[in-house]
């Protein structure tokens, strides 16, 4: 509803907005009026989450109205906190929102019938050239028939693949099944994308949805929490999606705890549930095999009336987060995951994390449609490595093992009861694994680490073995480029090739555990068989992407004392243009919020570089807390007057982190509560922590603050939290100044846990350290990588040619290469490897200031933060700050008591402003 100003009053914000609250959702209003892309930036500690749900939501049902769905009022008493929205008049898409269960069709009723489906043309065959080798079994057959005189055990059966007929033997499309199992999907290639239909599935589809997704399951939570302050929570129908492994109520499912291994087995149980019934073969006290008949799927799923009982409860209430979907779905006894998903035809909010909407195979699956929708994506600050990162392939030696020995296996057993078309296939696919297997495990390469008996030498050696190509390249170097992986990856879908094989092993290997109990090889958790076809597919799937989308990573690793070489082949995604263009072409408008996004250039050139600048619109504010809540400063030197470099060469110096141990003694004294200290990585936080221990600089701090370390484990973070707010909660509550712990440190780590999701408001943070200028790895070839095609961005093909560009460098792992490269990079290059450190020092200082009466001291521990105001450059790490800190920021001069005599001022003003 607008104002006759013409100005939009939000009237569904729970509180007096704030001026900036109110230009932030105006904003973005603008930007669902318009269309396109947008970037939103907003600090945090804003209120950003808020704005957001309040602006779109009202521009949703300001969109209705004038589409002549009716008007509702919005009472004035939202600002504080009580109004509702709705009355005896308001819209049919408001009022009829609990669910019809007498329109819901029973599942049984919903099913699809599936079968094989039929592949667009394809000229090219399986192999070009030679490769079609004779039958190893003898004679073709046209049909095999299963019968009791064949040979096959009674378990053997059901995993015998059914006659496949390719283009080879006259089939009329790229292959099929000649007989189709009953109710059984063609799709053999499960992953935690692949699904089953859904009650519901043929629902109508509600219009005009806002999907809202974030990186975590906690943040997602958040989202929920802020939206059941607003006056839309009871006049909406808001769903919350996540994984299996945080839905999952199966217990028998959840106690395997990997991810891969829960959804490998919930998928299992759907298939048994559509097979009939699961059968089971135990050996008999005589060790004969034994067929028995069991449960049929996940008893989570067994009644559909409890999935859509579910649905009607879910609907009815206001908006529910993971946990009370959990929750509603124990205390009904059905399954909470494919609860949820049924609620999305009628849903007006998706809420869910990043992975279930940028991955293409994951909207599919989940039937999201993004035509003419709305999209938002929240800590939108790193999402375009996010985005590639999701399509990374990555097969190691161990699972290439497994698979080729799984299928060598099988083709023995099976070979003479397959058909030409099976066998051809299952031939082409041993070549393949055979190739990366050897890629892998050449000898040649082994003499390079033989004589490495130092660690250093080894590390340097392991590294050399790292090497990167296209995919055209790698294809010509292992001679399979001949083959047609297209339809290759169509048999593997259509046969249902994965399931029967991978079946068929564990089976065997479950044979053999109950003959042996004793004997467990491997590790079946981590390492299954199916997971290691998981692996191998998608590898294959990334190899069919275009030569200059990514670039293979193989890693040869050898065991200097065992000699035992290992390695993986890995594919990584290197543009997201294809990908997220495909999101933007859909919706009617994408949203990029978060608390820093700049630089935005670097954004459109990675993620929508074509799209026109009517359509992609940028907006800023600043932070609601006045700057003298803040202390932005930067240390240069510790209080011995000793310089602070933190450069990858000089940071391990003793005298160096001795000086960081005596600034720290200093802060424990001036700041008050609780102090964050960010290192660059685990490797490092240990190295300073012991050297403090042995110096005696940690009995020192520890006689003014208990001291807390970032766990490795992200399980065990929150146990460390906990104590770390009950120390601060103590202190505050007793007010007893002469206490043995006047306060706490938290040691911690960039890119950790800690500083991506973890809000460290009042006491928690009054003082953030960030300790150096934490730049990534520069050995990480695949960084490297990224770094190069970055670097080669908006230049022409002319200039490709004519050029020697840093894209051509060869790189292989090692330090001083990485370095040499940076060197040679063009801006672009270096300023994304610039970038990706200062947008982590962002979100780490970032989780200090959380609401308008917090204040917080922010130290940037390292002389390369400090400047002289007349030679800053544009390129000086600080010009990379929030603006919002930018402006409040001091360089200060080569005297630590300028630093301390600041602080103590700082806190001693804030202290008496928040007592008064």
């Amino acid at each position: 509803m607008e104002k006759e100003s013409g100005r939009v009053e939000f009237r569904g914000f729970p509180y007096n907005p704030y001026p900036i609250q109110i230009d932030f959702m105006e904003a973005l209003y603008r930007s669902l009026d318009q269309g396109g892309v947008s970037l939103l930036e907003s600090p945090t500690g804003t209120g950003k989450t808020l704005s957001i749900i309040c602006s779109a939501l009202q521009w949703v049902f300001d969109q209705r109205q004038k589409e002549g769905l009716g008007k509702r009022v919005v009472s004035d008493q939202n600002h504080k906190g009580e109004g509702q929205i709705g009355s005896d008049d308001e819209p049919d898409w408001l009022r009829n929102f609990v669910v019809d269960n007498d329109n819901l069709s029973p599942d049984k009723n919903n099913k699809k019938k599936l079968g094989f489906k039929k592949s667009d043309k394809q000229k090219k065959g399986l192999v070009s050239g030679d490769f079609k080798r004779g039958d190893r079994c003898g004679k073709k057959e046209n049909g095999c028939f299963r019968t009791k005189n064949d040979g096959m055990d009674l378990y053997e059966e059901e995993f015998l693949l059914e006659d496949y007929e390719s283009e080879e033997e006259g089939g009329s499309s790229a292959g099929k099944s000649m007989t189709k199992r009953k109710g059984v999907a063609g799709n053999s290639i499960p992953s935690s994308s692949d699904e089953e239909e859904e009650d519901g599935s043929d629902e109508e589809e509600k219009g005009l949805k806002i999907f809202f997704c974030s990186r975590t399951h906690s943040q997602l939570s958040q989202f929920i929490k802020e939206l059941n302050k607003t006056a839309f929570a009871n006049e909406i129908t808001a769903v919350c999606l996540g994984s299996r492994k945080n839905f999952c109520i199966n217990e028998e499912v959840l106690k395997l705890g990997n991810s891969a291994r829960i959804n490998e087995r919930c998928l299992e149980l759907q298939r048994s549930r559509k097979d009939g019934l699961l059968k089971i073969k135990k050996l008999d006290s005589e060790g004969k095999i034994r067929q028995t008949k069991a449960t049929c799927g996940c008893p989570m799923l067994r009644k559909h009336k409890l999935q859509r009982q579910f649905k009607s409860e879910a609907s009815q209430e206001v908006a529910l987060d993971i946990e009370d979907l959990v929750r509603l779905g124990k205390s009904i006894g059905t399954c909470p995951y494919y609860g949820s998903r049924s609620m999305i035809p009628r849903a007006d909010l998706l809420v869910l994390p990043y992975q279930s909407l940028l991955l293409k195979s994951s909207r599919e699956s989940l039937g999201l449609k993004l035509k003419d929708n709305i999209v938002i994506i929240d800590e939108a600050h790193n999402l375009a490595d996010s985005l590639i990162g999701m399509y990374d392939a990555k097969v190691t030696a161990l699972q290439l093992d497994n698979v080729h020995s799984q299928i060598e296996r099988y083709f023995a057993r099976f070979c003479n009861l397959l058909g030409p078309g099976n066998r051809r296939y299952i031939q082409t696919l041993m070549v393949l694994t055979r190739a990366f297997l050897q890629t892998l495990r050449n000898e040649n390469d082994s003499s390079s680490v033989n004589t490495c008996q130092e660690e250093e030498k080894f590390a340097e050696a392991k590294a050399i073995l790292d090497t990167s190509m296209a995919i055209n390249e790698f294809l010509f170097s292992l001679n399979i480029d001949n083959i047609n992986l297209v339809k290759l990856i169509h048999y593997l879908k259509e046969s249902n090739f994965v399931h029967k094989i991978s079946g068929y092993g564990e089976k065997i290997a479950s044979l053999q555990r109950d003959f042996t109990p004793n004997n467990r090889e491997g590790n079946v958790e981590e390492d299954s068989i199916l997971s290691s076809f998981q692996a191998f597919v998608s590898m294959l799937i990334s190899l069919t992407n275009s030569d200059g989308d990514g670039r293979i990573i193989i890693s040869k690793n050898q065991s200097t004392y065992s000699g035992k070489q290992e390695g993986s082949i890995k594919y990584i995604m290197l543009t997201g243009e294809k990908i997220f263009s495909e999101i933007v072409n859909e919706a009617h408008a994408v949203i990029l919020a978060g608390g820093t996004l700049q630089p935005i250039e670097e954004i459109r050139e990675r993620l929508f570089p074509k799209i026109s600048h009517d359509k992609l619109h940028f907006f800023s504010c600043g932070h609601i807390v006045p700057s003298k809540s803040i202390l932005p400063i930067a240390v240069p030197c510790g209080p011995s007057g000793r310089s602070f470099d933190f450069s990858y060469g000089s940071r391990s110096s003793s005298i160096v982190i001795e000086e960081l141990g005596l600034l720290l003694c200093n802060l424990a004294t001036v700041v008050p509560e609780g102090i964050v200290v960010f290192f660059s990585s685990f490797e490092y936080e240990t190295q300073v922590y012991n050297l403090w221990k042995t110096s005696g600089i940690l009995e020192r701090i520890m006689k003014k603050k208990r001291i807390f370390r970032e766990p490795r484990k992200t399980n065990d973070t929150e146990l460390i939290l906990k104590e770390y707010k009950e120390t601060i909660d103590g202190l505050s509550l007793s007010g007893e100044d002469g206490a043995q712990h006047r306060g706490a440190v938290l040691l911690a780590v960039v890119g950790g846990k800690i500083s991506e999701g973890i809000n460290f408001s009042d006491g928690m943070g009054r003082c953030i350290v960030m300790v150096g200028l934490p730049y990534p790895n520069p050995s990480d070839v695949e960084l490297m990588e990224r770094v190069k095609y970055i670097d080669s961005l908006g230049q022409s093909n002319l200039t490709k040619n004519n050029q020697i560009s840093v894209t051509n460098e060869y790189y292989n792992g090692d330090t001083q290469s990485a370095f040499s490269i940076l060197r040679n990079c063009r801006r672009r290059g270096k300023e994304y490897y610039e970038n990706l450190c200062m947008k982590a020092v962002n979100q780490s200082i970032g989780r200090a200031i959380r609401h308008i009466n917090d204040y917080a001291a922010i130290l940037l521990v390292d002389k390369r933060y400090a400047f002289d105001s007349l030679q800053r450059s544009l390129s000086h790490p600080t010009n990379k700050l929030p603006q919002w800190i930018k402006d409040s920021f001091v360089s200060a001069s080569d005297s630590y008591g300028q630093v301390h005599r600041l602080l103590h001022q700082f806190f001693k003003f804030n202290q008496k402003k928040h007592c008064l």
